[in-house]
């Protein structure tokens, strides 16, 4: 048996470690003995914590033995993206302005991971403070696809999706604001679930958008992440964002049958918004047969297109993220790297105004999810299609390509992603997308899903000890915007009133993304009745 350990389900290995036939000592050892086999081609922490995860795991067993188990979590291997705070241990944010940020106190998901009886192996790769990646100029390399290792893993949860897809750690934590988890989940071949808005606790953990963040599990199974959410859902005070709400048994209503069930399929976000890669299009295509098969009904519908929400997205959260660096921006701009520069640098041109139409169109783009979700029990829509290679990425392209993951990031219900096939040995992803509230019936459908197909048995074929393939990174140096004079000086006072003293390679980041920035804060300025409300807008509870 040791030999399968590292592809273990969080189910299996939990039922096994229950009846005491796997102990939690040997599944640690076991995974960390994988880790130090093959990170050196993955990339995929920034720390481990080797000696923590055997004392936890000797103190699990010690538990169980003594009849006080504490449920699926106990003496599970876990790993946490490196902006959840960990008392005493790195919390990096992938950044060296981070480097020696020593938490005094665990997040709150870290907590309740802890309470649940999991065990900790370590910190991973992040792309910057969650924000822009993949970057070859941090401290930290960037993680590699364990698929192909020299493609893209998706960002930012990037330690997370190659550590699960790599079999180092059956569990994790990632966050999501724009696709964090869900970007990786589908380039890697994995399950991620972003959760209702308000669902998780984002307390302790390093904020990127304060509007549209989001923690939730990451796993290579949809009962896995069920079992995960279970143990990190629920209010908490400690959290502004976070929301009341009764927590089901996601676990318990994974039934197989969605019988009945309507799926509203998002076809044009991957046939005209973004037209999808042929082989994503066709496992698409070949999905929703599947789902008809179990007995769902499944019809084509229409959102808004995915710029509106992607132009409402990048304003508010650039927005956020640059006001949460500002200090450090003034005081050490050179210690960012250069994509993370690349896409919050231009926020500095962003208007207070512009903010504020950004949060009035977030309202309304909710407002017109309404009736889909009367509709439907779930919408379908793709991932992304096979990965990209590392060395192909460039800055710009955050600006000038939209991302079908972010609309269920201003609408703000959950959305899982998991795989539906490969292309050229690479992972192919979809979407299942719920109401607010309703994660369990995204999680049920994933489910059925998986139970009908295979795609999630299939693993990457690793060879410890192999040599890590050389990557030649180019072409992502910026590159002189279009600007007539006017613009340029605009762009320029504009910075240095916001007190940003740029030498010249940063200026050149700020001026190559500028036109950018500014063509979509000019797309939000719709007509608007005066009194029509921001997204923002504070109320007291009932």
């Amino acid at each position: 048996m040791s030999t399968d350990l590292h592809f273990l389900t969080i189910a299996d290995a939990a039922l096994l470690i229950r009846s005491r036939k796997l102990s939690p000592v040997e599944y640690t050892d076991a995974l960390l003995a994988r880790i130090e086999a093959l990170e050196p081609q993955l990339n995929a922490f920034i720390t481990r914590t080797a000696d923590l995860a055997r004392k936890q795991a000797r103190q699990a067993e010690a538990e169980i033995m003594a009849g006080r188990y504490h449920g699926p979590l106990h003496g599970i291997p876990f790993a946490l993206k490196d902006i959840y705070d960990t008392r005493g241990i790195l919390t990096s944010g992938g950044s060296r302005v981070g480097i020696d940020n020593i938490p005094p106190k665990d997040a709150i998901t870290t907590r309740m991971l802890y309470a649940a009886g999991a065990v900790l192996l370590g910190k991973l790769q992040t792309h910057e403070f969650a924000h822009g990646g993949p970057s070859f100029d941090l401290p930290w390399p960037p993680a590699r696809n364990p698929w192909h290792l020299e493609h893209f893993t998706g960002g930012s949860s990037s330690g997370s999706g190659a550590a699960l897809a790599a079999g180092l750690i059956p569990a994790s934590l990632g966050s999501d604001t724009g696709g964090s988890i869900r970007g990786p989940a589908s380039f890697c071949g994995i399950v991620g679930l972003m959760p209702t808005s308000g669902l998780v606790s984002r307390a302790g953990v390093i904020p990127n958008s304060f509007t549209f963040d989001h923690c939730g599990p990451m796993t290579r199974t949809v009962e896995d992440c069920a079992i995960l959410l279970q143990a990190i859902a629920g209010y908490d005070p400690a959290d502004a964002g976070s929301i009341a709400a009764e927590i089901p048994n996601y676990r318990g209503a994974l039934s197989g049958d969605i019988k009945g069930l309507k799926i509203g399929a998002l076809r044009h976000y991957w046939e005209q918004d973004q037209p999808a890669h042929p082989d994503l299009a066709r496992a698409m295509d070949a999905a929703i047969e599947v789902f008809k098969k179990l007995g769902a009904k499944v019809e084509d519908c229409r959102t808004r297109p995915m710029q509106d929400s992607f132009d409402t997205k990048v304003v508010i959260a650039e927005s956020e993220i640059y006001s949460i660096h500002y200090d450090n921006l003034k005081a050490r701009p050179g210690d960012f790297g250069r994509d993370f520069l690349g896409r919050i640098l231009p926020a500095c041109l962003f208007q207070a105004s512009d903010y504020v139409q950004a949060s009035r169109e977030h309202r309304r783009i909710i407002a017109e999810m309404r009736p889909l979700y009367q509709q439907y029990d779930v919408l379908l829509t793709a991932g992304f299609g096979p990965a990209p290679r590392l060395d192909a990425h460039r800055t710009a392209n955050f600006w000038q390509k939209t991302n079908v993951f972010t609309p269920s990031n201003v609408t703000g219900g959950p959305s899982l992603t998991l795989p539906n096939g490969y292309s050229n040995g690479l992972p192919l992803g979809m979407q299942v997308i719920g109401r607010p509230f309703d994660d369990v019936t995204a999680l049920r459908v994933g489910h059925a899903y998986q139970q009908a197909t295979d795609w999630h048995t299939r693993h990457p074929q690793l060879t410890p000890g192999a040599p890590q393939p050389k990557l030649t990174p180019k072409g992502n140096e910026p590159v002189a915007a279009d600007l007539d004079a006017a613009t340029r000086d605009f762009v320029l006072r504009t910075a240095h009133r916001a007190g940003l003293r740029l030498d010249d390679y940063q200026t050149a980041i700020l001026l190559e993304t500028a036109p950018f920035a500014l063509a979509m804060a000019e797309r939000v300025r719709k007509p608007r009745d005066r009194s029509e409300e921001p997204a923002l807008v504070f109320r007291f509870p009932n």
